[in-house]
């Protein structure tokens, strides 16, 4: 192939090149214990040229903690380690500074936590990479996948059980594309699964900023070990997008591309490197390229290399700077959502530090789910609550910014006598406090519509309504009132229904309080009366023999006054209607099994089915002369009746145990009637 000097090129570098908050961590950890003596169990990071730093500060690389003195001090590397290696060192005494990346610390946290629970625990990663092996380690039921035909074959082994519970978490460097990959295998196989999708945020901004600037250039550089795991992945994910990618150890490695630069001869090439490249590495390459000439900006004018590392008008320095920039407790900062999980939310915040909001501090609505809040990719503000440098973690809340915003739209509800909805969150002896849009406001007992005697715990995380009666911003302090909120929304619905309500209407209530003479029934924010002969088509004593307390009742209006706002209701329904039953069933002449149920001295009144009675005029009850209905029938007694008459308009009926009687004579004959009255007379001769 014929070659020819090339022209300078213009070089883009990618803003997330470069060393991630947990090498930062790591390296600067190892620095400071390597000043004691202190040893590491393997390399710290994956690069050689770090490494060999440390070792020239003092650190000693061991391959195992039989390796080192008890009693001298030990380095877990970043990547974590087993727990066997933490035992071991613990049982000789040696002093350990823990390095492991506080998003691999997490993983463990997690896989132990699956584990705990009798689940298997898939890991999509490298496998024999120190990472993987130390979050397999916390699991005993485990399997490392590293690609998704790892992933097919492992479901298509005849011993897989797809119901068996499952737990999904990645390697916090591994290609996210892969993982994703892998999790769509895992979710169409197995029927009790759950995924965590941990892979460090840095490392996937860092992949997709790779991606993007490989398809956009004619050359890609990575810079990094060929130990990095996450280097070979930035490599081969541009690789996918530009046909000329090359992986660079350092700027000693430029000589050897120097030929093919001039042979492919680009006008833009692109750099990227690892998490574990450190930033001088990756000077040195853009300060060896712009004295060779090999790199400019477009034009004739030759730049040094911090004017032209980015197009963001940021020189390489600002953008270190930028991307160590330092968080405090009580700051407001802006974020977007990167990754939602069952138990915290990650926020990108444009640091190397990783930006978490706990469940809890989404929402004071504790039974709001995370995805109902917000959505990857949402830019949210957010509150800073905790900054751990050594761990590299923020806490952030949510529901703190969302109560900063929420004292204006409480103070304008107040002045609007506007009603609000929270969710109770404390109970004290004063009353409750209800959160208002993160907001406390407290309600006293007096205000909480319960009666003093009530159990405020069962209001505990309940939704309730409420009218703002106090808004104090000096004493921070905020007063409502559920009562009034019940009091405003009952005239409210009592209003809607003055406006509507018709005899006939039909509504469905709740029976609220019982008198002697009937039920009171709130039908929506109203109140009518249902008097005890309205309950229902039986006779009753009192109404709780039909209805109780709290009941849910349908109603229908047989009466208003609207001047003295009562309404007159019925819970009698037509369709079952006993006198509508009875007619149709009895007629005059008939006799029919009748139940004694109330002994009168005129008589007695029998039921002939549920909700109609008959009366039986003492006359009627006997075929002889007796002085009271006690004489010959008691409450309860079942009797054969015949129905003398029927009034229609009065729904009264007339009885005749007399007149069965008789006709029941008739039936057995005069023989059998002969003998019944010699048996009778034959009685009163005896008396």
């Amino acid at each position: 192939m014929k070659t020819t000097d090339s022209a300078p090129a213009r070089l883009l570098v990618a803003e997330t090149a470069g060393f991630c908050f947990g090498v930062s961590r790591a390296v600067a950890m190892t620095k400071e214990a390597a000043a004691r003596g202190a040893y590491a169990i393997g390399e710290v990071i994956h690069n050689a040229a770090v490494v060999s730093a440390l070792e020239a500060a003092g650190l000693r690389i061991v391959a195992s903690p039989e390796d080192i003195p008890a009693g001298a001090t030990a380095v877990i590397r970043a990547h974590g380690e087993r727990r066997s290696v933490y035992e071991a060192l613990a049982a000789k005494h040696i002093d350990i500074v823990d390095t492991t990346c506080p998003c691999v610390r997490r993983i463990h946290d997690i896989v132990a936590a699956e584990a705990a629970e009798g689940r298997a625990v898939v890991v999509i990663g490298q496998r024999g990479h120190p990472e993987s092996v130390a979050i397999s380690d916390r699991a005993t039921d485990v399997v490392i996948l590293s690609s998704p035909e790892e992933t097919e074959n492992y479901l298509r082994d005849p011993a897989f059980d797809p119901a068996k519970p499952r737990s999904a978490v990645a390697q916090t460097t591994a290609d996210k594309e892969i993982w994703k990959i892998c999790a769509e295998l895992l979710k169409k196989q197995c029927t009790n699964l759950r995924i965590f999708d941990t892979i460090c945020n840095a490392t996937a901004l860092r992949q997709r900023e790779a991606a993007a600037l490989a398809g956009s250039v004619d050359v890609m550089l990575v810079i990094g070990d060929r130990k990095s795991a996450n280097t070979a992945r930035l490599r081969d994910i541009c690789a996918q997008r530009c046909a000329h990618v090359f992986l660079l150890s350092g700027a000693e490695e430029l000589r050897d591309i120097a030929e093919p630069l001039r042979v492919i001869a680009p006008r833009t090439i692109g750099l990227t490197a690892g998490a574990s490249t450190p930033e001088v590495k990756i000077e040195e390459v853009i300060n060896n390229m712009s004295e060779e000439k090999q790199i400019i900006e477009t034009g004739e004018q030759e730049q040094t290399a911090a004017e032209m590392v980015p197009e963001t008008e940021e020189t390489f320095a600002e953008m270190v700077d930028k991307s160590i920039k330092t968080l405090h407790t009580g700051q407001r900062v802006t974020g977007i959502v990167t990754q939602i999980t069952p138990t915290d939310v990650h926020v990108d915040l444009g640091t190397k530090q990783a930006g978490f909001i706990p469940v809890s501090e989404l929402s004071d609505d504790p039974s709001a789910k995370a995805e109902d809040i917000v959505h990857i990719g949402d830019e949210i503000e957010v509150f800073v609550t905790k900054v751990n440098d050594s761990e590299g973690i923020v806490t952030l809340s949510k529901k703190r910014i969302d109560a900063a915003r929420g004292w204006e739209s409480i103070d304008a509800a107040r002045a609007d006598r506007a009603l609000l909805e929270g969710t109770v969150v404390e109970i004290n002896k004063g009353g409750i406090v209800v959160s208002v849009n993160g907001v406390r406001v407290f309600v006293p007992a007096s205000h909480t519509g319960l009666p003093k005697e009530a159990d405020f715990n069962e209001m505990l995380k309940k939704r309730v309504t409420l009218r703002i009666t106090e808004v104090n911003r000096a004493k921070r302090r905020i007063i409502g009132s559920i009562r009034y909120a019940n009091e405003d929304m009952r005239k409210a619905a009592a209003e809607k229904i003055w406006e509507t309500i018709e005899v006939g209407n039909v509504y469905e209530g709740v029976v609220k309080s019982l008198t002697s003479f009937g039920a009171f029934i709130d039908i929506g924010g109203a109140d009518g009366m249902a008097h005890i002969t309205e309950l229902g088509w039986s006779r009753y004593k009192h109404p709780s023999e039909a209805v109780s307390v709290g009941d849910k009742v349908t109603a229908r209006v047989i009466a208003l006054d609207p001047e003295k706002k009562k309404i007159s209701l019925t819970l009698k329904n037509e369709a079952d209607n006993p006198w509508v039953k009875f007619t149709s069933a009895y007629q005059v002449g008939d006799v029919a099994d009748v139940k004694i149920v109330k002994l009168m001295q005129f008589g007695a009144f029998a039921e002939i089915i549920p909700g109609v009675d008959g009366l039986i005029h003492i006359s009627q009850l006997a075929d002889h002369r007796i002085a009271r209905p006690a004489d010959v029938v008691q409450e309860g007694d079942i009797v054969k009746a015949k129905i003398l008459d029927i009034n229609n308009e009065t729904e009264k009926i007339s009885l005749s145990v007399r007149a069965a009687l008789e006709e029941g004579y008739a039936a057995y004959g005069d023989e059998e009637a002969d003998g019944e009255e010699e048996e009778y007379e034959d009685g009163d001769a005896e008396e």
